[in-house]
């Protein structure tokens, strides 16, 4: 089914609505159908999972179809067992039609739990969950594990926010996972990261279990001409003239970061006005940031003075590089060095700032707008 606004803000729908990434996915698809996995790096929302689903749906069509393909998000989980729970779900729905049969067989094959399929309450799809003591966590991924391989499919699964794993209050889970997965032959895996230093370490560290075990790919922008060209060709079907100066206007104002890109031209295919100029842009930024003003306030209330303070410096900067300058502490009236690098630690743990090659940058580029206006 086609989507009535063609700049999707969230989900995948087809290569059609996909901009570019075609040297990427090419060179993930090649990695994967040489045997070798995939260690994928970006900041969130620079689109790493409509990048690894646009890889599943080309090799869906074009190689391998009987394959088995699987997609799952851990950000949420906290611990082993949580972990165990989503794979369950994911794997175990997948590379089976439910049944009562099938229940049966899943049943001889656990030996450290038992599967139980129930109705998802949203959707009303039969999903499967795994009952299991915490004391059986290991002994249970290796079941799961052990039937991907049992199945002899050619499975690809996709583990994003891969970093999460360093969470989880049990010791040694990268050690444990490592152990499992380089005796699964016919099961492939991208690990996807958002947390640049963290999966940086986890897999280029010798002292790490997953050490030079997979090609890295680092995703950064989409060319502006590139996206330029995806984005003027669905407005001129509609007989509506984007620019090339415009679009340059709107790619630098989100430094080409392609989430905030594409909420931006959600919102001008929304307005049905012509022309599209810079005024447009900035008027359908400020209705968003007019929406979550209210989060943005919220958000602020968690936060004690000295990291506000420092949030509100670095986004009216918009990138700063000498965190401990005295200039900069000067200027935006911070306190010491100390308490600086105190704030500084725990807005990058709360991933509201994140650390660029050119500097600190607020982590929600719209929200670091409305700090630079707001009166705090």
């Amino acid at each position: 089914m086609k989507p009535y606004n063609p700049f999707l803000v969230y989900g995948y729908n087809s290569p059609e609505y996909f901009c570019d990434r075609e040297k990427e996915t090419d060179k993930m698809i090649s990695a994967l159908q040489n045997e070798r996995n995939l260690t994928l790096i970006s900041p969130r929302r620079m689109g790493k999972t409509g990048l690894i689903k646009n890889v599943f749906y080309r090799m869906k069509r074009e190689n391998n179809p009987n394959a088995a393909y699987f997609y799952m998000d851990i950000y949420s989980t906290r611990d082993l067992k949580a972990f165990i729970q989503l794979l369950a779900q994911n794997v175990l729905g997948e590379l089976d039609t439910l049944s009562q049969n099938i229940l049966r067989q899943m049943t001889a094959f656990f030996k450290s739990c038992r599967p139980i399929i129930s109705a998802d309450e949203r959707s009303g799809m039969p999903t499967i969950t795994l009952d299991f003591a915490p004391t059986h966590a290991e002994q249970t991924l290796k079941e799961i594990l052990n039937y991907m391989v049992a199945s002899k499919k050619q499975c690809y699964l996709a583990i994003d926010e891969f970093q999460q794993i360093t969470e989880y209050p049990e010791k040694g889970v990268e050690a444990l996972l490592r152990s499992h997965i380089q005796f699964m032959p016919n099961v492939h895996f991208i690990f996807s990261g958002s947390k640049k230093h963290v999966m940086e370490e986890m897999f280029t560290s010798a002292k790490r279990p997953f050490y030079q075990s997979t090609q890295i790919i680092v995703l950064t922008e989409i060319p502006l001409e590139n996206y330029y060209s995806f984005a003027h060709s669905f407005f001129a079907k509609k007989k509506r003239e984007l620019t090339l100066e415009t679009f340059s206007y709107l790619y630098q104002l989100e430094n080409g970061h392609t989430w905030y890109v594409q909420s931006i031209l959600n919102r001008l295919y929304e307005k049905k006005i012509s022309p599209i100029d810079n005024r447009l842009v900035d008027r359908c930024i400020n209705d968003i940031l007019d929406e979550q003003e209210t989060i943005y306030q919220s958000n602020l209330t968690l936060l004690t003075n000295n990291q506000v303070d420092l949030l509100k410096a670095i986004a009216t900067e918009g990138c700063i590089k000498s965190i401990n300058a005295n200039d900069f502490i000067k200027k935006h009236h911070l306190k010491t060095p100390s308490s600086v690098n105190v704030a500084l630690k725990s807005l990058l743990n709360k991933e509201l700032i994140y650390n660029t090659p050119d500097g600190y940058i607020v982590y929600d580029r719209f929200f670091g707008k409305w700090l630079k206006d707001a009166v705090i």
